[in-house]
């Protein structure tokens, strides 16, 4: 995978807006979702990233213990309204766009084709033009990467110009006036400035399962830093238990643990040499 610039900075952003690396929602994987509540609540499309996500990272084909899940969120909310934003297929190391179009096959939802690397503004802008019957607040943005899926999903609701984004910063532009699921009672993930300059963000949903260990130690790291946040900015673990309340299934459990696990040590096992 490229060197990720933008992904590097989020720290120092971190520091200024420290809600910019807050998950609204925390499951093991999209089988923990309840996608029928989320369209309840107002939620109308999704925006999934790919490795270790929906996928093994390098793998074009959805990770098989995800079929159902996968089948729910495709009858919800519509392959059209599902959208894959990854750093490896869609961008400019994949030649020819081929494992975009091979990703794009196999979900069965449309990849997205952009120069920058999440979570870079300019890949926010993309993702917003490629659904352009969707505000912001209506979608729900899934990832396993702290630092670049749910940085992107707060970054959605920013002003697209860096002279706007400085303004409303600064409280010199007024705050958008997009009304959100949380307006009618959803409880959708608070402002990213945390005092109402930018719009209500997308439900930012961070997968913390692996189906192949991958980065483990930047994983751990983001990991760090949200457990860190949460304890420092009040209110905020309060209000990711409200929304989890409402959003992530019960008693799947038992019925996921065991495939997740098994599906990392089928890989191990395949990559060791055989003996005897």
């Amino acid at each position: 995978m490229p060197f990720n610039f933008p992904a590097t900075l989020v720290p120092l952003y971190a520091l200024l807006n420290p809600r910019l690396i807050l998950p609204s929602v925390t499951v093991r994987d999209i089988r923990y979702l309840n996608f029928s509540a989320l369209r309840d609540a107002g939620y109308r499309g999704a925006i999934f990233d790919k490795d270790n996500c929906l996928t093994l990272p390098h793998h074009d084909r959805l990770v098989p213990e995800l079929e159902a899940a996968w089948s729910e969120a495709l009858r919800v909310f519509g392959p059209s309204r599902i959208l894959v934003v990854s750093n490896s297929a869609g961008t400019r190391d994949d030649a020819a766009q081929l494992q975009a179009e091979s990703v794009s096959y196999h979900l069965r939802v449309p990849v997205l084709l952009h120069a920058s690397l999440k979570p870079s503004y300019a890949c926010t802008a993309a993702a917003l033009s490629a659904l352009p019957d969707l505000a912001p607040h209506e979608l729900i943005v899934v990832g396993d990467r702290i630092f670049t899926d749910v940085v992107l999903a707060h970054r959605l609701a920013h002003p697209r110009t860096l002279m706007a984004r400085i303004a409303a910063r600064l409280g010199l532009a007024p705050a958008r006036a997009d009304s959100s699921p949380s307006d009618a009672g959803a409880g959708s993930s608070a402002s990213v400035g945390g005092g109402g300059e930018y719009a209500r963000a997308p439900l930012a949903v961070w997968t913390t399962g692996v189906w192949m260990r991958e980065s483990m130690g930047m994983r751990s790291a983001e990991g760090w830093l949200v457990r860190l946040v949460e304890r420092w900015v009040r209110g905020t673990r309060e209000h990711r238990d409200t929304l989890e309340e409402r959003f992530v299934k019960r008693g799947v459990e038992d019925s996921a643990e065991k495939p997740a696990t098994r599906a990392w040590f089928s890989w191990v096992k395949g990559a060791l040499p055989k003996l005897g």
